[in-house]
């Protein structure tokens, strides 16, 4: 009977295992191959070279830069993104008349593609017809180079990408804030606790596994970044915007080094790996399960 049932089991489970092994297990298994060989124009194994091009990306500058450009984007992304996503929940979680609507609103740049986003702020970004610069022209200040200019490119699109993100982590807080029980709330206005000190010391700490889980996630996009900077700036102006997703791309599809593109896909799954597993194993210990 057992038996019988396991075997139903992995009936069950088995279009979702096709699915993973086509999409998943194969490229990474074909990745690592890939790796430690060089290639030529059209993929095919020209010579083995075993470790020789993860040697060669220690040695290489353009690594090293990718890699610095993406931790700052990291950093002006997760928490910016948090922050705004826990200040439009917190602002939103009553139920005053017209509160949906706002709801709504702030929900809506989960809809848009990364293209369709990329565009929009490519033209809100124009440095002549975009908004931004005809707003700093009202107030007296100069136009700026937002997507051309080395010193703002990446802080452009790090504005850009928080926006982007801004629908799903204001979803995803929202809900955890709705998930707190309302005596929660009532206990604590009976106690004369104002709205500040209930958050801070009674809401936040209950919302930590939410936090939690879309630090995990929004650190993982950030590594994982590329449609947004394919259009808007193609990793310039100097490699002020080459993120490592974008130098993978460069790498084996510009300039059809697919060994070495593979190597730095798997060493940007063991930076991922490495730092979800840090961040399980330091920032969970924070975290508050009722």
């Amino acid at each position: 009977m057992k038996r019988k049932e396991n075997v139903i089991g992995y009936l069950f489970l088995a279009p979702s295992l096709l699915l993973f092994g086509i999409f998943l297990f194969y490229p990474l298994v074909q990745s690592l191959y890939l790796s430690l060989h060089l290639t030529d124009p059209r993929g095919r194994i020209a010579a083995f070279v075993g470790l020789e091009n993860f040697v060669n990306l220690l040695t290489s500058q353009v690594f090293w830069n990718s890699l610095r450009v993406t931790g700052l984007f990291t950093l002006l992304t997760v928490p910016a993104g948090i922050v705004l996503g826990l200040v439009l929940a917190a602002l939103t979680h009553t139920r005053l008349r017209y509160m949906r609507v706002f709801q709504f609103i702030f929900s809506l740049p989960l809809a848009l593609s990364v293209s369709t986003t990329a565009i929009i702020w490519m033209m809100l970004y124009h440095p002549t017809l975009g908004m931004f610069n005809y707003l700093l022209s009202i107030v007296g200040l100069p136009a700026v180079q937002w997507l051309t200019d080395p010193s703002m490119a990446l802080f452009s699109i790090a504005i850009m990408t928080v926006w982007m993100h801004s629908g799903f982590n204001y979803i995803v807080l929202l809900s955890g804030l709705q998930g707190i029980p309302e005596e929660i709330y009532d206990s604590a206005r009976i106690d004369g606790s104002g709205p500040v000190r209930t958050f801070v010391q009674i809401i936040f700490p209950l919302l930590t596994p939410t936090v939690f889980f879309l630090v995990i996630v929004s650190i993982i996009q950030a590594f994982q970044a590329f449609g947004q900077i394919h259009i808007l700036t193609k990793g310039g102006p100097a490699g002020s915007t080459d993120v490592f997703v974008y130098s993978i791309y460069k790498e084996a599809f510009v300039n059809y080094q697919f060994g070495t593109g593979s190597a730095m896909a798997l060493v940007l799954f063991a930076i991922i790996l490495i730092l979800t597993v840090i961040q399980f194993t330091v920032l969970e210990r924070k975290v508050h399960y009722q």
